[in-house]
């Protein structure tokens, strides 16, 4: 299995610990990477599991050498998704599957708050409505079996991220200021997404789809 943009490598790794496969992790961080690699060697699954420097649009693995491609919370923040999502294809053995799981838009009625740089962090900025993702895999040659909206777990993640920026405010307020950090600019970013759930303009989905045989 391949986990595309595998961020400090959770996802490869409480796979690999429920199922018996073999992963791959690859992400554009030097850093995630060798923390992931790290994760691996002390979970004890350094034989099965490991992380590459790769770019998603460009990822230099053999052809259809993958049996399944995971890519969790990341297509949205590609520049070329098309491109990235030919790779996934490539990589993938006839009868191969991929599941994506992503932040999805209505991008006609997304409020100016969520279209600036502050959105791009949020991976709102450049996402798009879950049809348009399984378009973009359709003409990837895949087969799109599956579209799931999980719309819940993005105000599940908001509150998460408000806790998270309340400690900041409260322990570290002064080295992030320091540092050019203004917490206080998330609060609007953060109240305008979750304006967005409740309005039905952003969401989350899961797609799964299959490279026909």
């Amino acid at each position: 299995m391949l986990d595309i943009a595998s961020g400090r490598g959770t996802s490869a790794l409480t796979i690999a610990t429920e199922y018996d496969v073999s992963m791959v992790g690859v992400d554009l961080s030097a850093a995630n990477v060798a923390l992931s690699n790290g994760a691996a060697q002390a979970a004890g699954l350094s034989g099965r599991v490991g992380f590459r420097l790769r770019d998603a649009e460009k990822l230099s693995v053999s052809d259809g050498s993958v049996d399944a491609v995971v890519c969790e919370c990341a297509l949205c923040t590609f520049p070329d998704k098309p491109a990235a999502a030919a790779e996934f294809a490539r990589v993938l053995r006839p009868g191969g599957r991929v599941g994506i799981t992503d932040v999805t838009v209505d991008p006609d009625r997304l409020p100016p708050e969520l279209t600036t740089l502050g959105a791009w962090v949020a991976c709102v900025a450049d996402a798009r409505p879950a049809a348009e993702y399984a378009n973009i895999l359709t003409m990837a040659g895949l087969r799109v079996s599956v579209i799931e909206h999980h719309d819940a777990t993005i105000g599940r993640m908001i509150d998460q991220i408000e806790a998270r920026l309340q400690f900041l405010r409260l322990t570290s307020r002064a080295r992030l200021e320091a540092n050019g950090v203004d917490v206080e600019r998330a609060g609007p970013v953060l109240g305008a997404v979750r304006t967005a759930v409740a309005d039905g303009v952003h969401g989350y989905a899961l797609l799964v789809a299959d490279k026909p045989a």
